[in-house]
């Protein structure tokens, strides 16, 4: 690698949130690293939760997982309240505001904001949204929809094949946020890595 070139490492993201309906639920999160020929799977979950606090969750174990600086991140999720908040730059609004929105109420989940706004300065961000639940067995018809929605929203930097295997990270990253959720309702929470 010469110098100049920066890694790059990809990242994939869920959050799941199981029993909203009631008092107390259960969530979990999932994350795959991925680097060259290396792949790293994190998961864990907690009691009375929400699907959003698990998504940011996701993420800032995985970036807690990154021993180094300054690599270029691709993130991929299917949350929209994730992709679009840092794309759009939501935040620097509710810094401005005091972290209040523009209704004047407190901004939601500002524990994990604070924490995941704190990696940005330290890495290049890509920020790719992905339809979530696309099985990899699913019909041709129905990936390829999924493909032209993600051209969509992220443009066509990636080819279909690509795509095939962004989808197929993304649905293991939800099984890892599922094993969250199932480890945790037995009784114990996961180590941290799945593999």
């Amino acid at each position: 690698m010469k110098p100049h070139e920066k890694q790059t490492i990809n990242i994939y993201t869920d959050g799941a949130c199981s029993g909203n309906q009631f008092d107390t639920n259960t969530g979990g999160w999932g994350a795959i690293l991925e680097y060259g020929g290396h792949v790293k799977e994190l998961c864990g979950g907690e009691q009375n939760t929400t699907n959003n606090r698990m998504e940011l969750t996701a993420l800032i174990e995985a970036l807690s997982a990154l021993t180094k600086q300054g690599y270029d991140v691709r993130v991929f999720s299917d949350s929209a309240y994730l992709i679009d908040c840092l794309r759009k730059r939501w935040y620097e609004k509710w810094r401005s505001n005091g972290w209040l929105t523009t209704g004047k109420k407190p901004v939601e989940n500002r524990d994990l904001w604070e924490r995941l706004l704190a990696f940005l300065p330290h890495y290049d961000f890509r920020l790719y949204l992905v339809k979530g639940h696309l099985a990899a067995g699913a019909r041709e018809e129905t990936m390829r929809k999924g493909y032209e929605r993600f051209v969509r929203h992220n443009g066509d930097g990636f080819s279909y094949e690509e795509f095939l295997s962004i989808a197929n990270n993304n649905n293991r990253a939800d099984e890892l946020a599922n094993i969250g959720i199932s480890t945790l309702r037995a009784g114990s929470q996961p180590e941290g890595e799945a593999r």
